[in-house]
């Protein structure tokens, strides 16, 4: 399992994947595209009529040409100019029709990307997170669909637009003279043989650009998180100097891509019109020989001005294609990302009722991104349900990681963990996690309402349930005294709050869920006296009934537990009560003469 999230952390970070294919990623936008069909079949059908319409003026120019504008044709002439118009009117509502039509799927198809790709966020183990940066992560969820959006709704469109118009001037020229067409067709292997090469470079340097753009994101999420660390250190100004050199960076990088598209662009339409160029001057022979017309001529070199342009906005939007597929080929990856912990595929089901056993056998376990680093050697216990058991070591003994294990954001990677009679790993992780009650020493709160908070992960309660777990948990109280009460609400991360108004609306929610497992991790070690206290009396109604796993530096907090296990370099060193552990006067003695001796003095 371990070596399967380091596989999808890779993936996400590649970078190799569909360079051979320019434009291959965006094919992976196509079942988007499918939802909405009649959408796509309205732009397609908007943007043929107005490419007909445009294609049907020079016919028109040509036949006034031709004609002649003297008195004696003005009737034929009022017709073609009736005629001209009656085209533009069409062109006008069939380009309002394609706007509409594009921009509707590209602000749809965004917004469905953006939620298929949070939920698949959602669902990746913490191992992906471990070696993935968050920062990095919203840049994908923000900036590369941003450029999707800018292309479905824009650039897709106008370069099928130029393809169809391209394709339709051509098709035109051959019809009008065969022999002026012939000869640019055989130019066009000298534009297209050197745009595709370019365009490849064009490519690689967007992907570099929206990686190192994913920095600079990175750099400004990570400490703008974090700031009240940031302005106690007095590190403004050199994380600011550390976010200009990344933002320096991305748009030097920006910078190349955009010389490398104006190349190209100039390039391409130098090609395009040089060599058309070239060929009217033969057709201005054609004229003069007389083995033309001019009003055949003028509609030629009205199809070949068509082409040229639809041809040099091609290039042009090219450019903008290459970009996309990047940006696709970044969203690919998250999407087809794998999480370490997956469901099975016939999840078995537990007993009804509560019970709340658990049990490890033989537990080794290291994580992804410490492979070679322990975290658990060969860790066996059982608790029976009701019991409490407190787990006690030193900072990185791997206390954190037996809560991980139980709630399974990592497998094992040797031995089994239990729940109820049941290994982890053999029952849906809803149903696993729907018998765990976390209350942990980071809480996470949410810019949300109070009430919000505390019915976090549990749908569908009423404001009367929400109150009652506030009461249970001691937390009533000091929500009333807030400006709105239940209905304030709270700055990110509850920073408005104290930690053990904190503790106290984690605990509610842990009271909300109703679980029969109760996990503690550390969740008083950050608190005065008084606040203690206070959360100590919510913790003691929590705690009845439930079987209760408590990870606590304070050795004072887990005095009364049934049982406590002393973990040492990720194994169960010692295991039995206060008194017996006193008695044996071992690792958990030292622990307890350092922290009661520091007490007393």
């Amino acid at each position: 399992m371990a070596a399967k999230a380091r596989n999808g952390a890779d993936k996400t970070n590649g970078k190799k994947g569909g360079e051979r294919r320019p434009i291959g990623p965006l094919k992976s936008l196509q079942p988007y595209l499918m939802r909405h069909k009649n959408m796509v079949y309205g732009a397609l059908a908007a943007l043929i009529i107005a490419a007909l319409a445009t294609l049907a003026v020079p016919i028109g120019v040509r036949r006034m040409i031709d004609v002649g504008f003297s008195n004696s044709h003005l009737d034929t002439v009022n017709t073609y100019f009736m005629a001209m118009f009656a085209v533009g009117l069409i062109l006008a509502l069939a380009s309002a029709a394609r706007f509409y039509f594009v921009s509707w799927l590209g602000e749809r198809i965004v917004a469905d990307l953006r939620t298929d790709v949070f939920a698949h966020l959602a669902t990746l183990s913490p191992a992906f997170y471990d070696v993935t940066h968050s920062g990095e992560v919203m840049s994908r969820l923000t900036a590369d669909t941003t450029q999707i959006k800018s292309a479905v709704g824009t650039s897709a469109s106008q370069a099928l637009r130029n393809f169809i118009m391209t394709v339709g001037a051509i098709l035109m020229m051959f019809i009008t003279s065969p022999k002026l067409a012939a000869l640019i067709i055989l130019a066009i292997p000298l534009i297209v043989i050197p745009l595709v090469g370019l365009g490849r470079s064009v490519r690689k340097l967007s992907r570099d650009a929206q990686d190192t753009l994913a920095v600079s994101s990175a750099v400004a999420a990570e400490n703008l998180s974090s700031i009240r660390t940031l302005q106690a250190n007095s590190f403004e100004k050199s994380v600011t100097k550390r976010f200009s050199n990344a933002v320096d960076k991305s748009f030097e990088a920006a910078r190349v891509r955009m010389k490398a598209r104006a190349g190209l662009t100039a390039f391409a339409i130098f090609l395009v019109f040089a060599s058309i160029i070239g060929i009217l001057w033969l057709g201005a022979q054609d004229v003069l020989s007389g083995s033309m017309s001019g009003g055949t001529l003028g509609q030629f070199v009205l199809y070949a001005a068509l082409a040229a342009g639809s041809l040099g906005g091609l290039s042009e939007i090219w450019g903008e294609v290459q970009q996309t597929a990047g940006a696709a080929e970044r969203l690919t990856e998250l999407l087809t990302t794998k999480s370490a912990v997956e469901n099975p595929e016939k999840p078995k089901s537990f007993a009804a009722g509560k019970s709340g056993h658990i049990k490890f056998d033989h537990v080794s376990f290291a994580y992804p991104s410490r492979p070679d680093s322990v975290a658990l050697d060969d860790v066996s216990f059982e608790i029976e349900p009701g019991e409490t058991v407190a787990i006690v070591g030193s900072s990185g003994s791997g206390k954190s990681t037996i809560f991980n294990m139980i709630l399974r954001f990592y497998d094992a990677d040797k031995g089994s963990v239990e729940v109820d009679e049941l290994p982890v790993n053999e029952v849906s992780l809803e149903d696993l996690r729907g018998r765990l009650a976390l209350v942990p020493q980071d809480i996470g709160l949410f810019a949300d309402t109070v009430a919000a908070n505390i019915s976090y992960g549990t749908e569908g309660l009423s404001r009367e349930e929400v109150v009652n777990a506030a009461k249970a948990a001691h937390a009533h109280d000091f929500i009333s005294s807030l400006d709105r009460g239940y209905d304030t609400v709270l700055g990110e991360h509850g920073a408005t709050l104290s930690g053990g108004q904190r503790q106290r609306i984690a605990i509610a929610r842990a009271i909300l869920r109703d679980a029969p497992i109760l996990l503690l991790d550390e969740a008083t070690s950050a608190l005065d006296t008084a606040s203690e206290r206070e959360v100590q009396k919510a913790l003691e109604r929590l705690k009845k009934g439930r079987t209760t796993l408590i990870i606590a530096h304070r050795l004072s907090t887990v005095q009364e537990a049934d049982r406590i296990l002393v973990i040492d370099k990720g194994r169960v060193s010692e295991e039995g009560t206060h008194r017996t552990l006193i008695d044996q006067g071992g690792i958990y003695k030292e622990l307890a003469d350092l922290q009661f001796a520091g007490a007393s003095a």
